[in-house]
């Protein structure tokens, strides 16, 4: 089942055509992933889904991105109610200067999801436990977040998102600030995940989009030159724009 539908989508920066005429159908409670060198316009994409762009001064869109059937540029949408269903955790693990606890609870609070602490509670130990954090710092939940790993750090952030009742994860290079352990551990955390959530990641590491991903996007300058399932992608593109980049030829 359909969970995204991009339909012909453009983005300019004031002049500069960003993206141009993408389409695209991300189906439901599967990772995609989206490659290309850099500049391409996949995390300008990425981050058209939940509308990030438009905090840039001179940003203008034009088509549609459609999530569960409703275009979420038309003028009625409600920003906020699409950002917690969209959930964004970005290239480094920005946590809160404030407890562990405090992290995940904060969405809960600002969105007005809970105000019981019993419910809080609840929901920020199914949230911890959702992303394996929850065994390591059960004990550890008035500590300051920025005393975790990047990798718990990481994990936390995508606790936020859960906590808040997202159905959509947008993961913008999540593993570009973590060792090669840490990295497999995220990997492995995104698979057991997408048993429940659609998830989208930017990767500028195709052995990480091989591993991870059961459909990707190949982009170049702006435009999508190609989508399908990883392993077709990988093996026998159809593109051979696709095929120079995927061999190593360029980017």
């Amino acid at each position: 089942m359909s969970k995204i539908e991009i339909k012909k989508f453009n983005l300019y920066y004031t002049d500069f055509h960003a993206l141009k005429n993408i389409n695209i159908v991300i189906q439901e409670k599967r990772i995609t992933a989206m490659i290309g060198p850099s500049g391409c316009g996949k995390s300008t994409l990425l981050r058209s889904i939940n509308r990030i762009n438009d905090t840039i001064e001179g940003v203008r869109t034009e088509g549609e991105i459609n999530i569960a059937g409703k275009n979420i540029y038309e003028d009625k949408t409600d920003i906020d109610l699409l950002r917690r269903h969209v959930g964004m955790v970005f290239q480094r693990p920005n946590p809160f200067p404030i407890s562990i606890y405090e992290n995940v609870a904060f969405g809960l609070k600002v969105n007005r999801i809970a105000s019981k602490k019993s419910i809080i509670d609840e929901t920020i130990e199914k949230s911890l436990k959702a992303v394996l954090l929850w065994d390591d710092i059960r004990d550890k939940l008035k500590k300051n977040a920025l005393e975790l790993t990047l990798e718990q750090q990481q994990r936390l952030c995508i606790a936020r998102v859960i906590a808040v009742r997202s159905e959509i994860i947008l993961l913008d290079e999540p593993c570009s600030s973590l060792d090669p352990v840490a990295t497999q551990r995220i990997e492995e955390l995104m698979i057991s995940l997408k048993e429940k959530y659609t998830i989208v990641i930017v990767t500028h590491n195709m052995q990480q989009a091989a591993r991870v991903s059961h459909d990707t996007a190949f982009m170049l300058l702006g435009e999508l030159i190609e989508f399908d399932e990883t392993g077709k992608i990988f093996t026998s593109p159809s593109e051979k724009e696709t095929n120079d980049y995927v061999s190593g030829r360029f980017g």
